[in-house]
């Protein structure tokens, strides 16, 4: 039962999420002009463009490693890492855009990894250290961009920066407690076949480092694509940013679609309407439309191949071979 109510308050927190975002995009896009959304489009920087292209890739490149950090984790340590890398980036790409994503990016992930003795608890084990990797990547960055810039929560919470400066002071603290308590011996959460062995202090570290690098390269990509005035300071950006993707998570819409758009307008009131969404739009096109394209492509190359008699995908689709060793 107690299962059965976190199901429906999530479900009414994400039916709460995606409204107000309707709502807000509503008022925020009333009355834009197009023409104006067009010609900032056109007017944008084809080496901006490109730079934040190379940072998007770079950002992909690197979720490989929550996958690996994951595999190591949990003692599977002899999966290629081509094979890793395919079912990165296909199950992170697909999955979120389906919405979900801890169930979607599960299901990919499982159809790339049985072939190589990788059970479905093992998949669960897999996405609670990637979703600790991202949370406290996402605690990290967003506390300490709130403490250098916490002006730009401000604009979404309505508090004085002062508390906000606190809040930014506390996620970090939080973050400290966490490798505090794991410093005397390794801890371990979950029970039988479910059991868990958390990263010692310097693992997690380094899993921090691979979280926040995720953060850090994909504000950075849509930095580069804002208009050049008025200036805003990289740490504000970090702010909205993050907290809109989080929103986005929370909310378990498709790819985020909308929600994350409504509350980058909200927070990054200094731009004009049209040129952020030019932004946004060129950003959501580099980020998500074109990967998402790749991903499922190879993949369904991959289960096409599959088809083949006798034949097993071990990896991505030029990499097809019988079923590997056991």
């Amino acid at each position: 039962m107690r299962g059965v109510g976190r199901k429906r308050a999530s479900i009414a927190i994400s039916l709460v999420i995606v409204a107000v975002a309707v709502a807000a995009l509503y008022h925020l896009l009333r009355g834009i002009a197009v023409g104006k959304v067009i010609g900032a489009l056109e007017a944008q920087s084809g080496r901006n463009i490109l730079v934040a292209g190379a940072l998007v890739v770079a950002g992909y490149a690197n979720l490989i490693c929550y996958d690996l950090f994951a595999l190591r984790t949990i003692g599977k340590h002899d999966i290629p890492l081509r094979i890793v890398a395919f079912a990165s980036f296909t199950s992170y790409t697909i999955g979120h855009s389906l919405g979900a994503a801890t169930f979607t990016c599960g299901l990919v992930r499982f159809r790339v990894y049985s072939f190589w003795n990788v059970s479905l608890v093992d998949i669960a084990k897999i996405a609670f250290m990637t979703g600790m990797t991202f949370w406290l990547g996402n605690m990290f960055v967003l506390g300490g961009a709130v403490v250098f810039a916490p002006q730009a929560l401000s604009v979404i919470d309505y508090l004085p920066a002062w508390i906000n400066r606190l809040i930014g002071l506390g996620g970090l603290f939080a973050v400290a407690c966490y490798l505090a308590w794991l410093m005397p011996r390794p801890r371990v959460v979950g029970r039988a076949d479910w059991r868990i062995v958390l990263p010692n202090v310097r693992l997690t570290l380094l899993q921090i480092g691979i979280g926040a690098s995720d953060r850090v390269l994909a504000s950075l990509s849509i930095y580069m694509l804002l208009p050049a005035s008025p200036a805003v300071g990289f740490a504000t950006v970090v702010v909205v940013f993050v907290l809109a993707t989080l929103i986005g998570a929370v909310s378990h819409t498709p790819g985020s679609l909308g929600v994350v758009e409504a509350a980058i307008l909200i927070g990054l009131p200094q731009y004009q309407r049209e040129e952020l969404l030019a932004t946004l739009l060129t950003f959501r096109v580099l980020d998500f439309f074109l990967p998402l394209v790749l991903a499922t492509f190879l993949f369904g190359l991959r289960e096409l191949r599959l088809l083949a008699p006798g034949r097993r995908a071990d990896s991505g689709p030029n990499l097809v071979r019988e079923t590997p060793p056991r």
